[in-house]
């Protein structure tokens, strides 16, 4: 049905190839490899363009069968964190634009993930007529609201995000407070906007015999372990489950390991990951550095392992716009507790699929670390419940079906007239590209 229909994925700072668990590389990575190769088993052929930050890397690569990674010459060929990214997306955009011309024009759709591959796709609408759909994956109004000053994406991202809104044929929301937020903060037309949350692969994460995962891990068989596992940086609130850890330790008597994995090397290094070095003081300062072990990123493959190992799975961001970590637990069979913000208290049902605390909140999430501890039993409904409501709600290929309904919604179907071939846009300006309505 759809052997040849051939869709642009635009991921400007976000690579499907790239190794997660640093700064700039988590959810939108995970969330754009698996669609492409979702999309393309359901027959659709996938161009993922994303921007050319290694030298070493060809312009094409064949990544997957029916999905080619598209690198896309913007700025210098280096690794710049995507606070920086914006003043090379008119780049970007001309780039993708000879690039189509040059395969004979064969998109039929862009789907964009972030504001500034949303950018891209509004100008690349402008002068080839392809339609286009957007998942921001985060907000900036709402990052603003939460980090503040420690917001560093220029203030233009905003005008941005209000333009593409407007001229996007459809926004995806990750989940229902996605949708809240693009109403309220944005003025979003409702009509518009159509709930799709990411998803686990059950091929990739299932449950594992604790103690045949520990021992994989050489762990050790009776400790208790509490696992954190994602991106570090500030905002995903791993310093509360560092400072829950203390409160476990010095208030309830309960000793447990703090597993934390993620950064930005194989071994974990302050140097290279900040966060890292904030988090090792954190605990020093606690009394329980010895308790607390930072492992560095860790490869996909290898991800279940530690997840089976694990007796409780921990995630308190301070916001979270959806949060795949807790569905690769929750596919794991592992006790789920997260922040009630966001996704996570949309995929994470308090009492029925696992734990809500608030965010920024260690007391009352060593209180539940605890009671789990102590009672083993409780999480045993709950533990069973997510599972079923993973399978049924949150895999890869029943996102990947919605997105494909969404994309005829659009008009997929009928076949799109594109005008004749524009002049190239030369050196743009970003307040041109936002000022559009």
């Amino acid at each position: 049905m759809f052997s040849n229909t051939r869709i642009a994925l635009i991921s400007e700072h976000a690579s499907p190839m790239a190794m997660c668990g640093g700064v700039d590389a988590g959810g939108q990575n995970i969330a754009v490899a698996e669609l492409a190769q979702h999309l393309a088993l359901l027959g659709y052929q996938i161009d993922v363009f994303t921007r050319w930050d290694d030298v070493r890397l060809p312009e094409t690569v064949q990544w997957r069968k029916n999905v080619r990674v598209v690198h896309i010459k913007a700025g210098p060929l280096a690794t710049l964190p995507k606070e920086e990214l914006l003043p090379y997306m008119p780049e970007f955009t001309a780039n993708v634009i000879r690039f189509s011309q040059r395969e004979k024009h064969p998109y039929r759709l862009v789907h964009a993930h972030f504001f500034m591959s949303a950018l891209v796709a509004a100008d690349v609408k402008l002068a080839l007529g392809i339609p286009f759909t957007v998942t921001f994956h985060a907000l900036g109004k709402v990052r603003r609201l939460i980090q503040g000053d420690n917001d560093r994406f220029p203030a233009e991202r905003f005008a941005i995000e209000e333009r593409v809104i407007r001229e996007a044929d459809q926004v995806i929301a990750l989940c229902p407070q996605d949708r809240d937020d693009l109403l309220t903060l944005y003025g979003a037309d409702p009509k518009k906007i159509t709930v799709i949350p990411n998803g686990v692969n059950p091929q990739e994460f299932y449950a594992i015999n604790q103690q045949v995962a520990r021992r994989m891990l050489g762990l050790v068989r009776d400790e208790k372990i509490i696992l954190q596992l994602g991106r570090m940086v500030p905002r995903k609130g791993v310093d509360n489950a560092v400072l829950a850890l203390g409160r476990l330790r010095h208030h309830y008597g309960t000793k447990a390991r703090l597993l934390v994995v993620g950064g930005e090397t194989d071994l974990p290094d302050p140097a290279s990951t900040p966060e890292i070095g904030r988090l090792k003081a954190l605990a020093a300062a606690e009394g329980i550095a010895k308790s607390v072990t930072f492992t560095g990123r860790r490869g996909r493959n290898i991800l279940r392992y530690y997840y089976s190992a694990a007796d409780v799975f921990v995630t308190t961001p301070l916001y979270e716009p959806f949060g795949i970590t807790p569905l690769e637990a929750m596919a794991c069979g592992v006790p789920v507790i997260g922040s009630n913000v966001g996704g996570v208290k949309y995929t994470v049902v308090d009492g029925q699929t696992g734990f809500l605390v608030p965010p920024k909140d260690p007391d009352a999430l060593a209180a539940v670390l605890h009671r789990l501890m102590q009672n083993p039993d409780v999480a045993q409904v709950p533990r069973a419940n997510a599972f079923r409501r993973v399978h049924q709600q949150f895999t890869w290929l029943k996102v990947a079906s919605q997105t494909a309904a969404l994309y005829e919604k659009i008009g997929l179907s009928r076949r799109s007239r594109f005008p004749k071939p524009v002049a190239l846009p030369g050196v743009f300006q970003v307040e041109s590209l936002t000022r559009r309505a």
